[in-house]
Protein backbone atom coordinates (compact mmCIF):
# COMPACT_ATOMS: atom_id res chain seq x y z
CA UNK A 1 0.00 0.00 0.00
CA UNK A 2 3.03 2.80 0.90
CA UNK A 3 4.68 1.65 -2.69
CA UNK A 4 1.23 2.09 -4.49
CA UNK A 5 0.99 5.84 -2.38
CA UNK A 6 4.35 6.60 -3.16
CA UNK A 7 3.84 6.09 -7.09
CA UNK A 8 0.86 7.74 -6.81
CA UNK A 9 2.76 10.71 -5.34
CA UNK A 10 5.44 10.65 -7.81
CA UNK A 11 3.02 10.09 -10.85
CA UNK A 12 1.17 13.71 -9.28
CA UNK A 13 4.74 15.00 -8.83
CA UNK A 14 5.76 13.93 -12.81
CA UNK A 15 2.26 15.53 -13.97
CA UNK A 16 2.45 18.36 -12.08
CA UNK A 17 6.04 19.12 -13.28
CA UNK A 18 5.11 18.98 -17.01
CA UNK A 19 2.19 21.17 -16.28
CA UNK A 20 4.70 23.98 -15.42
CA UNK A 21 7.09 22.85 -18.03
CA UNK A 22 4.25 23.70 -20.55
CA UNK A 23 3.17 27.00 -19.24
CA UNK A 24 6.88 27.93 -19.23
CA UNK A 25 7.46 27.41 -22.65
CA UNK A 26 4.19 28.15 -24.61
CA UNK A 27 1.81 31.46 -24.19
CA UNK A 28 -1.25 29.99 -21.85
CA UNK A 29 -4.88 29.54 -23.93
CA UNK A 30 -7.12 32.16 -23.04
CA UNK A 31 -10.61 31.67 -22.22
CA UNK A 32 -11.99 34.93 -23.65
CA UNK A 33 -12.05 36.53 -27.25
CA UNK A 34 -8.97 38.61 -26.37
CA UNK A 35 -7.57 40.30 -22.63
CA UNK A 36 -9.19 43.45 -22.23
CA UNK A 37 -6.67 46.47 -20.42
CA UNK A 38 -7.15 47.19 -17.09
CA UNK A 39 -9.27 50.55 -17.36
CA UNK A 40 -11.96 48.01 -19.41
CA UNK A 41 -11.44 50.21 -22.55
CA UNK A 42 -11.43 48.64 -26.24
CA UNK A 43 -12.33 50.35 -29.60
CA UNK A 44 -10.64 49.96 -32.70
CA UNK A 45 -7.55 51.95 -31.04
CA UNK A 46 -6.48 48.71 -28.83
CA UNK A 47 -6.10 46.28 -31.54
CA UNK A 48 -4.18 49.18 -33.46
CA UNK A 49 -0.16 49.49 -32.98
CA UNK A 50 1.06 52.70 -34.90
CA UNK A 51 4.95 52.11 -33.71
CA UNK A 52 6.13 50.93 -37.73
CA UNK A 53 4.91 54.19 -38.86
CA UNK A 54 8.60 55.41 -38.86
CA UNK A 55 9.67 53.27 -41.40
CA UNK A 56 7.63 55.34 -43.85
CA UNK A 57 8.10 58.34 -42.87
CA UNK A 58 11.48 58.34 -40.58
CA UNK A 59 15.06 58.37 -42.13
CA UNK A 60 17.15 55.52 -42.48
CA UNK A 61 19.04 54.03 -39.56
CA UNK A 62 22.81 54.04 -39.38
CA UNK A 63 23.13 51.13 -37.06
CA UNK A 64 21.17 48.05 -37.12
CA UNK A 65 17.90 48.73 -35.58
CA UNK A 66 14.87 46.48 -34.45
CA UNK A 67 10.87 47.83 -34.45
CA UNK A 68 9.11 45.69 -31.94
CA UNK A 69 5.66 44.68 -31.93
CA UNK A 70 5.45 42.62 -28.85
CA UNK A 71 3.15 42.32 -25.90
CA UNK A 72 4.75 45.16 -23.91
CA UNK A 73 4.84 47.88 -26.87
CA UNK A 74 0.90 46.09 -27.81
CA UNK A 75 -1.06 44.66 -25.03
CA UNK A 76 -3.48 43.78 -27.44
CA UNK A 77 -1.33 40.58 -28.46
CA UNK A 78 -1.51 39.49 -25.03
CA UNK A 79 -3.18 36.03 -25.13
CA UNK A 80 -2.47 36.14 -29.27
CA UNK A 81 0.62 34.04 -29.55
CA UNK A 82 1.78 36.04 -32.19
CA UNK A 83 4.23 39.43 -32.25
CA UNK A 84 6.12 40.75 -34.86
CA UNK A 85 9.71 42.50 -35.67
CA UNK A 86 11.15 45.21 -38.63
CA UNK A 87 14.97 44.57 -38.71
CA UNK A 88 16.54 47.24 -40.69
CA UNK A 89 20.37 46.15 -41.46
CA UNK A 90 22.14 49.36 -42.63
CA UNK A 91 25.21 48.55 -45.02
CA UNK A 92 27.95 45.88 -43.15
CA UNK A 93 25.91 45.67 -39.75
CA UNK A 94 25.11 42.32 -37.75
CA UNK A 95 22.19 41.47 -35.68
CA UNK A 96 24.85 39.38 -33.08
CA UNK A 97 24.13 35.87 -32.17
CA UNK A 98 21.21 35.25 -29.95
CA UNK A 99 18.00 33.35 -28.82
CA UNK A 100 14.65 33.92 -28.53
CA UNK A 101 13.65 31.26 -25.49
CA UNK A 102 9.86 30.89 -26.06
CA UNK A 103 9.17 31.00 -29.57
CA UNK A 104 10.29 29.87 -33.31
CA UNK A 105 11.42 33.00 -35.57
CA UNK A 106 10.33 33.18 -39.42
CA UNK A 107 12.08 35.79 -40.89
CA UNK A 108 10.78 37.35 -44.27
CA UNK A 109 13.83 39.75 -46.56
CA UNK A 110 11.77 42.26 -47.88
CA UNK A 111 14.61 44.28 -49.43
CA UNK A 112 18.63 43.62 -50.00
CA UNK A 113 20.48 40.44 -49.16
CA UNK A 114 21.33 38.66 -45.51
CA UNK A 115 24.09 36.44 -44.18
CA UNK A 116 21.89 33.90 -41.52
CA UNK A 117 22.50 30.94 -39.52
CA UNK A 118 21.79 29.16 -36.71
CA UNK A 119 23.48 26.35 -34.28
CA UNK A 120 21.52 23.65 -33.13
CA UNK A 121 21.89 21.20 -29.55
CA UNK A 122 25.04 19.36 -31.62
CA UNK A 123 26.74 22.07 -32.43
CA UNK A 124 26.16 22.11 -36.60
CA UNK A 125 25.73 25.45 -38.25
CA UNK A 126 23.56 25.86 -40.63
CA UNK A 127 23.84 28.84 -43.00
CA UNK A 128 22.04 30.52 -45.86
CA UNK A 129 22.42 33.56 -48.05
CA UNK A 130 19.10 34.94 -48.22
CA UNK A 131 17.65 37.11 -51.36
CA UNK A 132 15.04 39.64 -51.14
CA UNK A 133 11.44 37.36 -51.51
CA UNK A 134 13.72 34.27 -49.39
CA UNK A 135 11.92 33.13 -46.00
CA UNK A 136 14.05 31.66 -43.11
CA UNK A 137 13.28 29.80 -39.67
CA UNK A 138 15.20 29.98 -36.99
CA UNK A 139 14.58 27.07 -34.42
CA UNK A 140 12.88 28.00 -30.62
CA UNK A 141 15.98 29.01 -28.44
CA UNK A 142 18.75 28.84 -30.81
CA UNK A 143 21.45 30.50 -31.23
CA UNK A 144 21.46 32.48 -34.15
CA UNK A 145 22.07 35.57 -36.73
CA UNK A 146 21.52 37.77 -39.26
CA UNK A 147 24.71 40.11 -41.41
CA UNK A 148 23.96 42.17 -43.93
CA UNK A 149 27.14 41.29 -46.27
CA UNK A 150 26.90 44.21 -48.21
CA UNK A 151 28.77 47.10 -47.72
CA UNK A 152 26.68 49.67 -50.18
CA UNK A 153 23.38 48.32 -50.01
CA UNK A 154 20.91 48.11 -46.56
CA UNK A 155 19.25 44.90 -46.01
CA UNK A 156 15.17 44.90 -44.22
CA UNK A 157 13.48 42.12 -42.93
CA UNK A 158 10.75 40.88 -41.29
CA UNK A 159 10.18 38.45 -38.16
CA UNK A 160 7.20 36.46 -37.11
CA UNK A 161 7.17 35.19 -33.51
CA UNK A 162 4.68 32.29 -32.67
CA UNK A 163 4.16 33.90 -28.91
CA UNK A 164 3.24 37.94 -27.54
CA UNK A 165 6.41 37.59 -25.55
CA UNK A 166 9.60 35.41 -27.49
CA UNK A 167 11.81 37.25 -25.70
CA UNK A 168 15.88 37.88 -26.79
CA UNK A 169 18.72 36.55 -25.01
CA UNK A 170 22.13 38.37 -26.98
CA UNK A 171 24.80 36.27 -25.91
CA UNK A 172 27.40 39.64 -26.13
CA UNK A 173 25.39 41.46 -24.05
CA UNK A 174 24.59 38.41 -21.74
CA UNK A 175 28.28 37.38 -21.30
CA UNK A 176 30.14 40.81 -21.10
CA UNK A 177 27.71 43.59 -20.45
CA UNK A 178 26.56 42.06 -17.12
CA UNK A 179 28.37 41.16 -14.01
CA UNK A 180 29.75 37.62 -14.61
CA UNK A 181 32.81 37.47 -13.34
CA UNK A 182 35.73 38.10 -15.55
CA UNK A 183 37.91 35.19 -13.99
CA UNK A 184 35.12 32.43 -15.07
CA UNK A 185 34.70 34.26 -18.68
CA UNK A 186 38.34 33.83 -19.37
CA UNK A 187 38.59 30.24 -18.23
CA UNK A 188 35.56 29.44 -20.31
CA UNK A 189 36.75 31.43 -23.79
CA UNK A 190 40.66 29.99 -22.76
CA UNK A 191 41.99 33.32 -22.74
CA UNK A 192 42.74 36.30 -20.49
CA UNK A 193 40.95 38.54 -17.71
CA UNK A 194 42.42 41.48 -19.72
CA UNK A 195 40.89 40.17 -22.62
CA UNK A 196 37.79 39.78 -21.39
CA UNK A 197 37.88 43.37 -19.72
CA UNK A 198 38.56 44.89 -23.32
CA UNK A 199 35.41 43.19 -24.81
CA UNK A 200 33.14 44.43 -21.20
CA UNK A 201 34.57 47.65 -22.46
CA UNK A 202 33.77 47.38 -26.00
CA UNK A 203 30.35 46.85 -24.83
CA UNK A 204 29.64 49.54 -21.98
CA UNK A 205 26.86 52.14 -22.95
CA UNK A 206 28.11 54.96 -24.39
CA UNK A 207 28.30 58.59 -22.21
Amino acid sequence: MASRTSSLKFFSLLISSLTIVQMAIADPDILTDFIAPANGTVDGNFFTFTGMRVLVSGDEPKNFTVLKATMAEFPALNGQSVSYAVLEFPAGTTNPPHTHPRSAELLFLVDGTLEVGFVDSKNKLFTQTLQSGDLFVFPKGLVHFQYNADSQNAALAISAFGSASAGTVSLPSTLFATNIDDNVLALSFKTDVATIQKLKTGLAPKP
